[in-house]
């Protein structure tokens, strides 16, 4: 059975909305691309290490639309050339458009269909993708938890950890790392014991059409 890794960059307070750039978020977000001043060549060190031995990505739908649309133009760099070449699995209630070369919609059942992507591969992450991530933590249908959290604090914009987290023991797997611009790395677990409930039968917690 394999990995499934959540890789999120927040702020101090928590917002991971549209840190890569404005086009992420369009409408209602004021500060969409709030990491770039924060980038340092150690954080992207670490992100590459984070990324070694990934062989699958899943994804929301609108995560997925936005690096469909940038990924496969993309010829040179090693994230690049991992996106590119690995399988892509898209959580979307509508009917995605595929055209990433490796992606498949995943079915209806969330929890069913993240298990079988777990026994398909050894170490999946997850990108972006906040809605589908929170499902995901309320779930306990995840395995390891990279954060990045950056010295900025913008006070409005969707939290990573949003209504409806659920009681979660994790365990800190290696010592955090900062780079010189105050961003910090933390990893974490599920620690043992954890119950893992994958239950998707309430209302509203299935699929997700996310940012």
């Amino acid at each position: 059975m394999g990995l499934i890794h959540i890789e999120l960059f927040a702020t101090l307070d928590l917002v991971g909305q549209a840190p890569g750039g404005p086009d992420e978020d369009p409408e209602g977000f004021p500060f969409g691309g709030w990491q770039a001043p924060l980038v340092h060549e150690v954080t992207g060190a670490q992100i590459a290490a984070a990324y070694e031995g990934t062989d699958a990505l899943l994804l929301g739908r609108r995560t997925y639309d936005l690096f469909a649309s940038y990924w496969p133009h993309q010829k040179e760099g090693e994230i690049a050339e991992l996106f590119n070449s690995v399988p892509k699995y898209v959580a979307s209630r509508g009917r995605a458009d595929l055209s990433w070369a490796g992606s498949t919609q995943l079915g209806p059942d969330l929890a069913a269909a993240v298990r079988e992507v777990r026994e398909r591969h050894r170490n999946v992450k997850v990108v972006g993708s906040l809605n589908l991530v929170q499902t995901l933590l309320r779930e306990k249908l995840f395995d390891r938890l990279d954060l990045w959290l950056h010295p900025i604090m913008l006070g409005v914009g969707k939290k990573v950890f949003d209504t409806g987290a659920v009681p979660t023991n994790l365990v800190l797997l290696q010592p955090p790392a900062a780079s010189p611009t105050g961003t910090v790395h933390l990893r974490y677990g599920l620690a043992d014991g954890t119950p893992r409930t994958g239950d998707m039968s309430a209302p509203d917690r299935g699929l997700n059409d996310d940012a």
